[in-house]
Order: C-alpha cells, then sequence, then structure tokens
C-alpha cells in the first residue's frame, strides 16, 4: 500500500485565472508559486486525516498479509506432501492453489480500491480548501498564475524567494479566512 501522498490529487495544482488570458494576450501577468505538499503538512484537518488513512491502510496490510500466509502455507503443505497423491488429486490441489491465488490478487486489488477511494474521500474536503484560498490569493494578488514547485515534474529549478505564497496560503487556512 502507498503511504498518505497527495501528489496524485494535486501533481498538476497550476491554477490559472482570468489573468491568464491578459497575460497571453501580452497584457503582462503576475506569476508565483506555492510548495502545496508544506501546505497540506500545515492545513487543519490534515494531520487527523493522514492518521485515519494510515490506521485504515495497516489493516488493510495486514489482512493481505494474512492472505498470503496462509497460501504461502498451502503451496509449501502441497508441495511436501505432492508425491504421496495420485494425480488426480495433485490436479485439484493445483487447481485449489490457484483459485485461493486469484482471491488473494482480487482481495488486493479490492483493497487497494478501497484505500485510493478513502484516501480521495479524506482529501476532498481538505483539497478543496486549500484550492478556494490558493485562488484567492490568486485573485487577490491580481497572480496570472501559481505554479505549484512540490508538484512532480514541474519544471521549476529555482525561483525568486519574493514570489513564494506558501506561508500566505498557510497563514489564511489557519485564520479560516
Amino acid at each position: 500500500m502507498k503511504p498518505f501522498v497527495v501528489g496524485a490529487w494535486i501533481a498538476t495544482f497550476t491554477l490559472l485565472g482570468a489573468g491568464a488570458a491578459a497575460a497571453q494576450q501580452g497584457g503582462g501577468g503576475k506569476v508565483a508559486y506555492v510548495n502545496t505538499q508544506a501546505i497540506l503538512k500545515q492545513t487543519p484537518g490534515y494531520a487527523q486525516a493522514e492518521s485515519t488513512f494510515t490506521r485504515e491502510v495497516e489493516t488493510y496490510r495486514v489482512e493481505v498479509q494474512k492472505l498470503q500466509a496462509t497460501l504461502d502455507s498451502s503451496a509449501s503443505d502441497f508441495e511436501q506432501k505432492s508425491v504421496m497423491l495420485s494425480p488426480t488429486q495433485r490436479d485439484a490441489k493445483r487447481k485449489e492453489l490457484t483459485g485461493q491465488q486469484q482471491k488473494l490478487e482480487q482481495r488486493t486489488q479490492e483493497l487497494q480500491q478501497k484505500a485510493s477511494t478513502r484516501e480521495r474521500e479524506l482529501l476532498q474536503p481538505i483539497q478543496t480548501k486549500v484550492n478556494s484560498v490558493i485562488e484567492g490569493v490568486r485573485a487577490a494578488g491580481n497572480y496570472a498564475v501559481i505554479f505549484d514547485v512540490s508538484a512532480p515534474n514541474s519544471g521549476i529549478v529555482t525561483a525568486d524567494k519574493s514570489l513564494d505564497l506558501t506561508q500566505r496560503v498557510i497563514q489564511q487556512l489557519k485564520s479560516g479566512s
């Protein structure tokens, strides 16, 4: 299972506002950036959501481990006793092991989907709030574009620290504005 990662839901967290059209038409527009991973870590409710998710995923991991241990034990038992079984019994046992393997794979996939759904459920309200605050900062500051420097492959290697709006967004989130 993957850790509580927000990069997936915020991978291209580039906000384009009405000022972007003006920037494209040569009207110039201000550009800034944020670090959404740093923002999320400071967002009220995020730590609790992360803790809840981690606890739930751990129960899924334990379930999959138990299923795998059962399958491994059955396979080991089969290997030890296969020489004593008739060809028909060996075939039946192989089919049984194949069925167990398929059940394990199916349950693992179900739990991965459940974890992914649960992660979205926990993050959606936080994501909406963060997006809203960033959009508010963008509009209030008349920024054309705000980039997320924490997004994978953001392409931003370095930037002027005066363009970093991360702390402003965190302050607004904490103040509830």
